[in-house]
């Protein structure tokens, strides 16, 4: 079984949400469906990365990472190209 951290982007203000879950796919569903707290006025969503561990209390700790000041910093990094082909010029 694999274990997923996954960065969805919001079309609506542009920011990103970062979560965990064991099927990205349907995750991503649930979110533009509105069944999720956190992103329900932030629809709709756009999957932008995900990387998967055969570990769970690693992706758990991945994700933790990514939430913090330095992990989102990582992850601007790591999306660069990703986010520079959305937003071209900035």
């Amino acid at each position: 079984m694999f274990y997923f951290v996954y960065v969805l982007l919001s079309m609506k203000d542009n920011k990103m949400y970062i979560g965990f879950s064991t099927d990205v796919n349907r995750r991503l569903k649930e979110h533009n469906n509105g069944k999720n707290r956190s992103t329900f006025n932030r629809r709709p969503l756009k999957l932008i990365y995900y990387e998967a561990h055969t570990n769970k209390s690693a992706a758990l700790k991945r994700e933790n990472y990514f939430k913090t000041t330095k992990g989102k910093t990582m992850l601007r990094i790591i999306l660069k190209d990703v986010l520079s082909e959305l937003y071209p010029g900035t």
